[in-house]
């Protein structure tokens, strides 16, 4: 049976529950800059470069990996957000790219096979710092800092040494302009083609206001549209907002949405300080809401969440229905920024 044919099996059992957030584990250490670089000669500080301690400080991701792990996380993301060279090239790290991945995709699959226990490794891609639907020039609206290829390159090489690494799906998350996923997508067919084998996706949108959108205008349905030619075998929601201001919006993809839901929301909104508040129990609380409505198929945690936050959402989730997949619709889905279904 192939990964993607297993994942869907257990998935239409029980709810699956995905991992949460490195980044809030990673803070709570209190790391200094050369524990960051430790063992690597990198000019720039480092503090921030959560991707470089795959390889830096290996035991400190691995102990993170396997906290999520006994929280009973079946999907355990690599910590990878950052792992792509127009990212690290912020820390002048770019060189380390294929390092980063395989060592994270490396940790995470010997984190995930440990105990015998059927789990799954995602090989998280994150946004990148840089954006193709949007100029970042006010003053020159056709300006793009980098372009389509450069991009899809760009994710490519993230990609390939994940799959060295022994990921099992090439999850695209925290997407905030749709092009950008499309290069993503683009690189993982590629990829795919190259391998000879199944290379299953995973796509996650993330809304940058209330009204429902993505940075490059996009509605949750219209984003579906944009991406369902990729057959993901989860389409989601992640970061954003907390899961109660999620729940009008995942509401509206899983009505459309012919393949698994897969959301896992911030704890909350942050403080004044950046910091995370809401509790374990009150996030676990808001998810069940959204399964007892039977809006998805996996859940997890993105910012603010923790191990404690993983546990009680699985606890939450445990022996409940998962929702049913619609059939595919049999007339013509277009979008523009809002969908167009053409009646067959």
């Amino acid at each position: 049976m192939s990964i993607a044919r297993a994942f869907r099996a257990e998935a239409a059992k029980r709810i699956l529950i995905k991992d949460g957030a490195y980044g809030t584990m990673i803070q709570d250490r209190r790391l200094q800059s050369a524990d960051y670089c430790a063992g690597y000669d990198l000019l720039k500080d480092q503090r921030g470069n959560n991707d470089l301690l795959n390889l830096s400080q290996p035991v400190v991701v691995r102990s993170i990996c396997e906290r999520f792990a006994t929280a009973e996380a079946d999907v355990l993301a690599t910590n990878t957000f950052n792992a792509n060279a127009i990212s690290q090239a912020d820390y002048g790290a770019e060189h380390l790219v294929g390092d980063i991945n395989r060592a994270a995709a490396r940790i995470t699959r010997e984190v995930a096979d440990r105990d015998g226990k059927q789990r799954w490794v995602a090989g998280a891609l994150g946004p990148t710092n840089k954006t193709l639907s949007l100029s970042p020039d006010v003053n020159d609206p056709g300006f793009r800092e980098v372009d389509f290829d450069q991009v899809k390159a760009v994710y490519r090489e993230q990609i390939d040494a994940l799959v060295d690494g022994g990921v099992d799906f090439v999850l695209v998350e925290t997407i905030f302009d749709t092009l950008n996923a499309k290069a993503a997508i683009m690189a993982t067919l590629d990829a795919e083609q190259a391998l000879g084998r199944e290379l299953p996706l995973m796509i996650s949108m993330t809304l940058t206001d209330l009204s429902g959108r993505n940075l490059s205008g996009h509605t949750v349905e219209a984003f579906w549209a944009s991406v369902r030619h990729a057959r993901p075998v989860t389409i989601g929601l992640n970061c954003s907002f907390g899961a109660a201001q999620l729940r009008p919006h995942l509401a509206a993809l899983a009505a459309t949405a012919d393949t698994l839901v897969m959301a896992y929301p911030n704890a909350g909104l942050p403080n004044e300080l950046g910091e995370y508040d809401e509790a374990a129990e009150e996030t676990a609380a808001q998810v069940r809401e959204w399964i007892d409505s039977g809006l998805v198929n996996v859940v997890g945690g993105c910012c603010g969440t923790t191990p404690q936050h993983i546990a009680a959402i699985a606890g939450a989730a445990r022996d409940c229905t998962p929702r049913g997949v619609p059939a595919r619709p049999t007339g013509t889905l277009l979008a523009g920024l809002e969908p167009m279904l053409i009646a067959a």
